[in-house]
Order: C-alpha cells, then sequence, then structure tokens
C-alpha cells in the first residue's frame, strides 16, 4: 500500500493517538516522542496491514505496544487486582449552577484525573479506550489483544478503583474541612 494512502487514513486518528499517547505516559514530552514512533512503525509495517480490518484499532495497539516497551511503560508501572463493581452516576439540578458549583466541578476533574494517574495501566488504558475514544468493547479488545471478557473484567475492576481511590479523597477533604465544635461554658 503506497504512503499517500496511508496519510489519507491515518493522519486523522493523530489527535486521538496523541491524547491516549498523553493519558499513558503522563508527560507531554513522552507522548510527544510516543505518538510519532507509532506513525513510524506503523508505515514501516503498512505492508501487513489487512485492508478492511479496523486501521483504529491497529494503530492504538501499535502505539501500546510501543508505551509497553518504552522506559515509561508497562515495567515501570504497578499491577493490582480487584473485585469487579459498576459506578452508579447521579444527574445534576439546574439550578444548582452556581460558581461554587463551578469551582467544586473544576476540583473535581482534577481529582478524577489523579486517580486515574493512580491506576495500573492496564486498568487506566482500558478506561481510557472505553469512556475517553469511546471505543466499543470488541475494538479495545483488538487494541490489547485480550479477550472481550478480560476487557470487561479490567473495566469493571478500573472502575471499584476509582470510586475507592476518589473516595478516599472525598473522605480525607470532608475531614480536613470538618468544623471543630467548642464545648460550651
Amino acid at each position: 500500500m503506497d504512503p499517500e494512502f496511508f496519510e489519507a487514513v491515518a493522519m486523522p486518528l493523530f489527535d486521538q493517538l496523541y491524547n491516549f499517547a498523553h493519558w499513558l505516559t503522563g508527560d507531554r514530552s513522552d507522548a510527544e516522542d510516543l505518538v510519532p514512533e507509532t506513525y513510524a512503525k506503523a508505515l514501516k509495517g503498512f505492508r501487513s496491514f489487512e485492508e478492511g480490518t479496523n486501521l483504529r484499532a491497529w494503530m492504538y495497539r501499535i502505539l501500546r505496544n510501543s508505551f509497553l516497551t518504552s522506559r515509561s511503560g508497562l515495567r515501570a508501572q504497578s499491577q493490582a487486582s480487584l473485585d469487579d463493581d459498576e459506578t452508579d452516576t447521579s444527574a445534576l439540578i439546574a439550578h444548582s449552577l452556581t460558581p461554587e458549583f463551578f469551582l467544586l466541578q473544576q476540583e473535581g476533574k482534577q481529582t478524577v484525573m489523579d486517580a486515574l494517574a493512580c491506576l495500573p495501566v492496564n486498568y487506566r488504558e482500558v478506561v481510557l479506550l472505553c469512556e475517553i475514544e469511546e471505543m466499543q468493547y470488541k475494538e479495545i479488545a483488538q487494541v490489547l489483544g485480550v479477550p472481550i471478557g478480560t476487557v470487561m473484567s479490567r473495566l469493571a475492576r478500573a472502575r471499584k478503583a476509582l470510586r475507592e481511590l476518589l473516595a478516599a479523597k472525598t473522605a480525607e477533604k470532608a475531614t480536613k474541612w470538618t468544623v471543630i465544635k467548642t464545648p460550651s461554658r
């Protein structure tokens, strides 16, 4: 397959791949190195790509494998095993949109990002592919090279770990801001 065709189909994925690389590495510089490396490897191996298969999954897989073999990859990350569970979400009420709400929401986003960064790579990547990149389980399984059941169990465990991390952070903040009552005289 010719390089012009590769450029036409692969370049629209650049921003998505960069975002995924940044989430995986946690560092802009590493992500900026990882994405061009991914494109170079993909272009070099483009002859092995089977036309009609999922190019997006193929590119993500190359990026992931490059990350895992890099100095900031899987060897440098910790592993953990947790039980399955699902996340509940609550709806926002329109009249609660105050300046304080926006401040708390921004703080909440940072807390979630910090919690996500604390997850082991195999959990973080499945959450990112599912929730951020909006991939289907089948596509995630292709990217990671694992069965769909493994994707589902990792996602459930990752969500549980995120809940636990966020609950711990919330409890930490609650104790920090608890009003201490003074005894009456």
